[in-house]
């Protein structure tokens, strides 16, 4: 694609200040209508070094409201970020609902970069094709605005420009090893482009070339692509289109429905001691392991009200080291979170690799409460198992041990358990009307829990039913699940 792209006639220059000072005006129009329709705007601007991309960037922004976008500087990742899955400081800096984000840089950059220089093979460099091919179109999913511009100029513009802020002591650090790299390496690094622009050119975020030859014409070209982009989301959010529900292509494992659980096991209290305080040593031991193998793990737990989930995060977070783990429990989304992609929250809350993250209530509230409440639309939760699917397998890929649980009792269990909540004044806080009003939709949410586990048991993630009848049992079966994800994975190191 790159490589066969035609330029266009420039314009003279009286066309081109009028077109520029029409655009520039229609863009601030623009914001304010992003703004009204709460459209979240993705704007990447990547390319050649040199190529004049922070300088456009400041030309196309100057005429916008600043408090309505922010710009984000991506380079090299940190040495945090390196701690976490790869779109992980992509994903967190999406924008919110009526907003802009200018990214100065992008996964595009880092990915060939990467590639071209050998720090990842053809495989990895594969696998990172197809996360990004599946991030950008999630967000246009669930709302976004994803726009792609590819700043282009030729060997010989790069290698003069590189020569003239090299010249210059208050430009110079403006030159990084990489444009040195690059322009040294040029048609090598064109062909890996091409090939990366052909493999992620996708109608729901399809790449623009600017010729960045000229600095106001690079700007012009910018802005009126980002008018007719914005219109045209603008249109197709008032024509309420939904998006494509895609098929399932990740292998699932068979999982049995919950009315087929049986829920008769139980232990003694002096076989529950024993086992518990075997188990927990273990643990303590494997997550020692995990911290020096960088190994991270991530537990989520989902279930009844009532069924014992709190009681089992707490043996399992009682055999680890304090430093190395956190608890997140999940309560309705708060303002900043509703306006950004649903998975955002949870990508935010993603443990560093060595590190466990026991998530009590999870991202699977899309397909459960939400989709049971009217919080979100039925196109919006029927894309959420293939979503949700994919999440899992981009926290697989990056080596994560992901433990799912559902947490099972039957409706007397609950009853009881409820009953004993309100009638004992220091559990009251454990139960509310909310509670109550689920209880009365067991039926409707049994049926999301077995569509749920049936679409999203994948074998890369599976999950887990606890028989928690017996709380005592469900601890203990928990404890050696987890004992037994860590010891595999830990095989393979």
């Amino acid at each position: 694609m790159l490589k066969e792209w035609v330029k266009e006639d420039k314009l003279s220059d009286e066309e081109l200040s009028a077109r520029l000072e029409k655009a520039r005006a229609e863009l601030a129009i623009r914001q304010m209508k992003v703004k009204e329709a709460n459209l979240p705007v993705l704007v990447v601007f990547d390319g050649w070094g040199a190529a004049g991309k922070g300088s456009v960037l400041g030309r196309v922004i100057k005429n916008m409201d600043p408090r309505f976008f922010k710009v984000e500087t991506l380079s090299e990742p940190t040495s945090e970020e390196t701690r976490r899955p790869f779109l992980y400081r992509y994903f967190v800096r999406i924008p919110k609902e009526g907003k802009f984000s200018f990214f100065d840089g992008s996964w595009m950059g880092e990915v060939t970069q990467h590639y071209l220089q050998g720090d990842i093979g053809k495989k990895e460099y594969k696998e990172h094709l197809t996360s990004i091919k599946r991030f950008e179109r999630t967000l246009n999913d669930n709302g976004y605005l994803v726009v792609k511009f590819f700043f282009h100029i030729s060997e010989k513009i790069q290698k003069k420009r590189i020569k003239e802020l090299e010249k210059n002591e208050h430009t110079r650090w403006r030159v990084s090893k990489n444009d040195l790299w690059q322009n040294k390496h040029y048609e090598e690094c064109m062909d890996v482009y091409d090939e990366y622009i052909e493999a992620t050119n996708q109608f729901v975020a399809p790449w623009y070339f600017i010729d960045s030859s000229e600095k106001k014409w690079a700007e012009l070209q910018v802005t009126e692509i980002l008018i007719s982009s914005i219109d045209t989301a603008l249109a197709n959010a008032k024509s309420k289109q939904n998006a494509p529900l895609l098929q399932n292509t990740f292998p699932l494992k068979n999982t049995p429905k919950l009315s087929e659980v049986k829920l008769d096991k139980t232990l003694t209290d002096e076989e529950y001691r024993k086992e518990l305080d075997a188990l927990q040593k273990r643990l303590r031991a494997l997550h020692n392991e995990l911290y020096h193998k960088r190994i991270p793990v991530i537990i989520a737990y989902e279930g009844w009200d009532a069924a014992g989930k709190g009681g089992n995060i707490k043996r399992i977070a009682g055999a680890l080291d304090p430093r190395g783990y956190e608890v997140h429990p999940i309560a309705s989304p708060e303002p900043a979170e509703k306006a950004r992609h649903y998975l955002w929250r949870f990508w935010n809350r993603l443990p560093k690799d060595g590190h466990i993250a026991i998530f009590d209530r999870t991202w699977y509230g899309r397909v459960m409460v939400e989709r049971l409440e009217g919080f979100c639309t039925e196109n919006d939760w029927q894309r959420a198992y293939n979503e949700i699917n994919e999440f899992e397998k981009e926290l697989v890929d990056w080596d994560a041990v992901v433990i799912k649980f559902w947490v099972q009792i039957d409706k007397d269990t609950q009853l009881a358990r409820f009953t004993d909540r309100q009638n004992t004044p220091e559990k009251q806080w454990k139960i509310t009307d909310e509670d109550w009003r689920n209880r009365e939709k067991w039926d409707l949410y049994e049926e999301a829990i077995d569509e749920m586990i049936q679409k999203t048991s994948t074998k890369f993630a599976p999950w887990y039913i606890l028989e928690s009848n017996d709380k005592k049992y469900a601890r203990i079966k928990a404890l050696k699940i987890v004992i037994k994800a860590i010891e595999k994975k830990l095989e393979t190191k």
